[in-house]
């Protein structure tokens, strides 16, 4: 029988036991004699978090696969755990051995948003193993380090021992290896490291130097041994249909964020908005066939008792065969009463009919992203929707039976105007008027627009990697000039306004674009009591200015300046297919206010055709 690594007594005490217990359906279990590696698989934030994460889900049950392997998983301990294990000097743990983290052969940590880094170090405190990749030991965990945020691993540098750019499904068995076949040549960590590097997609960050002007900015970043390769190209899965899939993932006990089935029908997006990392770093669009969704979709549900099915892509309604799978699952579960979840869809005819056959009209609410409220700034991000579209979509909305519309936009985008934010409850009271001109008896109850905004926050590898930010108290303005032109609108009864914290906009901003200085304010923040920055409760962003003046370095250095063409960032070398100068081009053309036509309409030379085996020409000359 297995043994729980927490006492009954502190189980007692603690928030949501269920967390920490493991055991759930779905989750595997293994004689750990019998195999060879033992992987930590870690999403740093609580368990209802991570649990709701597809990527992990993926790479657990491909490891699994593995005779050799077992994979187990583990999440940040909450705030009463935390202090339970360090009183208690408990080591933190797998959920399905419940033995400590520090005896296995991996820890791999997918970091998903700038906001966690510092739970990162709590999962490496309280595992006993050293934060510093450079003090660790021989019998110590390999410290991987993988997901969006290692698109500029740099902040994070320090702390882990290699980092895996791009998808999972690609080198990973490779990895896992070559470490034992180095364990049986009797090879040392660091000759594991080194093998490693020479693994497409790997980075070692101790095999690189950075090297600065003494303005602070970067001026050379280069391999410090042969086997570090000068550029770390991105891996790709291009065969979605032969690719592994969690048709068994795990089931949790409690409520988690996502608590349905996730079924992922594409990736990449055609659309190139120019603030959308995502949109960059996922091309060239990929899918999965309609008759491998449908098998995973049977299985999926019959594997875990859901009565929910999600279907996740950047842009659902760009998928292909989106009429026929929808047509699909709502004959195929209709007696099973599955609800079926479609995030992502562009308001449109089609998108409407549908959603009407698969949700409670009375109770749903709809969700246009515009994201700016004048069609200039629209332009200028390259959003590709126009106000009559927009409008169009609403109308078609009110008249199909909603009264509910969710609106998102962003503020501080390069170029930005007062008249330009003011165009924000503009759109939301125009969307309001055109539920107010359907006739009385034909409403459904009073209509209800909520508008949020959240920060612009310039992302590596987009078209705005160049753009400024601004300071806290500029942010705080722009969000007071919408909320004062809300109350200046006819419709301001049905219109309700939300925005984003400003503070943690500007420390996202900084571990965005940030160097590997930013790892010793990362180091200092943590051990000031800096944990779960991403919840409101727990954020102090007193304690992070006084770890960035502690370390002497500046905020708005990282922030506010607009950088130049040429300038050497520290995720140059990293190659993700779509290449700097097609993002300079867009740059350019978003200060025009110059619409970019998307994949299908035109193809724009962006470089990521090259995982298609092919080359993507801009002009006669080949993209660099």
């Amino acid at each position: 029988m297995r043994r729980l690594a927490l006492s009954d007594d502190i189980l007692m005490k603690i928030e949501k036991p269920a967390r920490y217990i493991g055991g759930e359906v779905n989750s595997v279990m293994k004689d750990k004699e019998q195999v060879e590696i033992r992987f930590a698989m870690c999403f740093p934030d609580v368990y209802e978090i991570g649990m709701s994460h597809l990527g992990i889900q993926i790479l657990y049950g491909m490891f699994n696969r593995r005779e050799d392997v077992w994979c187990e998983r583990v999440y940040s301990p909450w705030l009463d755990l935390d202090a339970c294990m360090r009183q208690e000097k408990i080591p933190l743990f797998a959920l399905e051995s419940q033995d400590p983290i520090k005896e296995f052969d991996f820890l791999g940590i997918t970091i998903q948003y700038e906001m966690c880094y510092t739970n990162i170090l709590q999962i490496l405190d309280l595992s006993g193993i050293a934060l510093l990749a450079k003090e660790r030991e021989e019998s110590d965990p390999i410290v991987i380090g993988g997901g969006p945020c290692t698109y500029n691993p740099e902040p994070l540098a320090d702390f882990f021992d290699l980092f895996y750019i791009g998808e999972g499904e690609t080198v990973y068995d490779e990895l896992l290896d070559l470490y034992k076949a180095n364990r049986q040549a009797g090879g040392s960590r660091m000759e594991y490291l080194e093998k490693a590097a020479q693994i497409e997609g790997i980075y070692v960050p101790a095999f690189y130097d950075a090297a600065y002007t003494k303005e602070g900015l970067l001026s050379s970043f280069t391999p410090n041994r042969p086997c570090a390769k000068p550029v770390i190209q991105k891996q790709v899965v291009m065969d979605l249909d032969g690719a592994y899939y969690p048709v068994k993932p795990v089931v949790p006990f409690i409520k988690v964020t996502q608590d349905r089935v996730v079924l992922e029908i594409q990736r990449g997006c055609i659309r190139g908005c120019r603030f959308c990392q995502a949109g960059m770093l996922y091309r060239p669009t990929r899918g999965r066939s309609l008759e491998t969704l449908k098998e995973y979709a049977r299985k999926m549900l019959a594997s875990t008792g859901h009565e929910e099915i999600s279907l996740s892509s950047l842009s659902s309604s760009d998928y292909p065969d989106m009429r026929g799978l929808v047509t699909f699952l709502i004959e195929e579960f209709q007696e099973k009463k599955i609800n079926i979840s479609l995030p992502s869809l562009r308001i449109d005819a089609f998108s409407l009919e549908v959603m009407e056959k698969v949700q409670d009209v009375r109770k749903s609410s709809l969700t246009f992203a515009p994201e700016a409220g004048s069609q200039r700034m629209r332009d200028v991000i390259n959003k590709g929707l126009t106000e009559e579209i927009i409008l169009e979509g609403a109308q078609q909305a009110f008249d199909g039976g909603w009264n509910k519309v969710k609106l998102y936009f962003m503020l501080g985008l390069p170029n930005e105007t007062l008249e330009d934010r003011k165009e924000i409850p503009r759109l939301a009271d125009k969307i309001a008027r055109k539920y107010y001109e359907i006739p009385k008896d034909k409403r459904n109850g009073k209509c209800q627009i909520t508008s949020s905004t959240s920060f612009f926050i310039p992302k590596p590898f987009t078209p705005f990697q160049w753009a400024p930010m601004y300071d806290y108290e500029e942010y705080v303005q722009r969000a007071a000039d919408v909320k004062r032109e809300f109350q200046e609108q006819l419709n301001r009864k049905s219109l309700k306004y939300h925005w984003h914290d400003a503070e943690t906009t500007v420390l996202e901003g900084v571990f965005a674009r940030g160097d590997r200085r930013i790892g010793a304010v990362i180091c200092r923040a943590y051990k000031k009591g800096c944990l779960y920055d991403a919840w409101n409760e727990c954020f102090s962003y007193e304690k992070w200015v006084e770890a960035f003046e502690e370390e002497g370095l500046d905020i708005r250095f990282y922030n506010n300046r607009e950088r130049k063409m040429e300038e050497l960032f520290p995720w140059d070398f990293i190659d993700i297919g779509v290449t700097k100068r097609f993002l300079q081009k867009e740059w350019q053309r978003a200060q025009g206010a110059e619409v970019t036509p998307n994949c299908k309409e035109r193809c724009m030379g962006c470089g990521a055709g090259k995982y298609k085996g092919g080359v993507c020409l801009e002009s006669k000359d080949e993209v660099s």
